[in-house]
């Protein structure tokens, strides 16, 4: 592979990049008038403007995107994450043109994808799975039948999509009728059809998921766990690797289903299986992402290993670089923290230009930034500014080091979140591990009122 086009902006964009550099591989940068000073269009050795700033008008828009790749005749297309990564017309469109397309084949993308259609495949791997509904729920009288089979409070879920925006909890029967119709039209807006089910909300849960890997040749390995349950509004906030307080028995059972859920459907590339653990340490899958995750450094820390390279190698038809699972190593711990432009009490996007981006201390910390001093946070994407990874001999070590480098960190010109994690790194709950997904909820509305 000699040329490839990045099908996204940002630091991700800024990632894959650098790790193309390495590897002697040209890149094409594609970016709306919104991104035209930002870094990663600099970055690129070649870069064209496919649009107007609103994803719909250019990042969405794929006949501008494989325009693009035509006329600088590249071999490979990298989607990122989000936008149109787990799209599965778009990965298709890409292969019949005659690129390929740096993910898992469309077929995989598409019957992941959809949410309901994942549980079914994975309840016949035996991979263990929330309780919940066998298909879309069509009715709200059906909603609430089921609801009060499977007790309150229950989730309900799009099945063409996750994240905060494809979900809502529901804590009686008032709840489920008052958003059933609007949790329809939500997911028909955004994931282009109104299926809906419901699945069992899993209380005083943590969210572990395990990346995997598999090449053309059938081989499939983890790269053992994340621990992501330092959430607001069901959004990751806060990763790490490994996670902490979690047996080695139910880590152990852990990989093998993720394991499994990849064998079921002959999974190449990167991706990672979601579980939600319970209080006893019942875990349940939740959905695969058939992608990069945004918190793959964490995994790459503890590993030595570079996951995008893992992706063009295998994308070029190369097996795995490592086939054995004993090959493979984690060490030391690692923390993420993504740094948005937002209103840390309310979480509201906080857009405006970055009058001062200082990092400080920040020697020894890996940091994946979208943005530069006097580039403009726009309102028209996901308002993270950069991902900020910090890696310790052990979980202590990697704890102090983050509170270190947050004390030395200034960003002036907008609001964002970094005063937050001055203050909930020295909690408790969160040095000692036991965190859940309520968590950081549960600490705002104790100290926010």
């Amino acid at each position: 592979m000699q040329k490839v086009l990045i099908a996204n902006r940002g630091e991700i964009a800024s990632r894959i990049i650098k790790t193309c550099k390495q590897l002697n591989i040209q890149t094409v940068a594609v970016y709306s008038d919104a991104d035209e000073d930002m870094p990663f269009v600099k970055e690129a050795d070649i870069a064209h403007r496919i649009g107007e700033p609103p994803v719909n008008k250019s990042y969405l828009v794929i006949d501008n995107i494989l325009e693009v790749a035509k006329k600088e005749n590249v071999d490979g297309i990298h989607p990122g994450y989000g936008l149109l990564s787990e799209n599965g017309e778009f990965a298709k469109r890409v292969s019949e043109e005659g690129f390929t397309f740096i993910g898992p084949p469309h077929s995989i993308i598409e019957k992941m994808g959809d949410k309901v259609e994942a549980r079914k495949v994975m309840q016949e791997a035996q991979v263990p799975v929330v309780p919940g509904s066998d298909g879309g729920v069509g009715s709200i009288d059906a909603a609430k039948e089921l609801a009060n089979e499977i007790g309150y409070p229950v989730m309900l879920k799009a099945s063409g999509g996750g994240g905060g925006i494809g979900m809502i909890r529901c804590e009686n029967e008032q709840a489920l009728v008052q958003s059933f119709d609007s949790t329809k039209n939500r997911a028909k807006a955004y994931f282009g059809k109104d299926e809906v089910f419901l699945e069992k909300c899993v209380e005083n849960a943590r969210h572990v998921e395990i990346q995997i890997f598999g090449d053309a040749q059938g081989n499939i390995v983890h790269l053992f766990e994340r621990n992501c349950s330092v959430q607001r509004r069901n959004q990751k906030v806060i990763e790490e690797s490994p996670s902490p307080v979690l047996s080695e028995k139910t880590r152990q059972a852990m990989y093998k289903a993720a394991i499994k859920a990849g064998k079921a459907v002959n999974y190449i590339n990167a991706g990672t299986v979601e579980f939600i653990v319970d209080e006893e340490e019942n875990f349940y899958f939740l959905e695969m992402n058939t992608r990069l995750q945004v918190e793959h450094p964490v995994t790459e820390l503890v590993t030595g290993l570079d996951l995008v390279k893992w992706q063009l190698l295998v994308a070029a038809g190369e097996p795995l670089p490592l086939l054995k699972q004993d090959e493979i190593a984690s060490k030391g711990h690692a923390l993420e923290f993504r740094i948005y432009a937002e209103d840390p009490k309310t979480f509201y996007p906080s857009p405006g230009v970055i009058t001062k981006l200082d990092w400080g201390g920040s020697e020894g910390v890996r940091i994946d930034s979208g943005y530069v001093e006097g580039n403009k946070v726009t309102p028209f994407y996901d308002p993270m500014i950069s991902k900020c990874i910090i890696y310790g001999e052990n979980r202590s070590e990697a704890i102090e080091k983050a509170q270190a480098f947050f004390r030395g960190v200034q960003i002036d010109g907008l609001k964002t979140n970094v005063s937050l994690f001055k203050e909930i790194i020295g909690e408790k709950e969160f040095i000692d591990g036991t965190y859940t997904t309520k968590w950081l909820q549960d600490y705002l509305t104790a100290n926010r009122t």
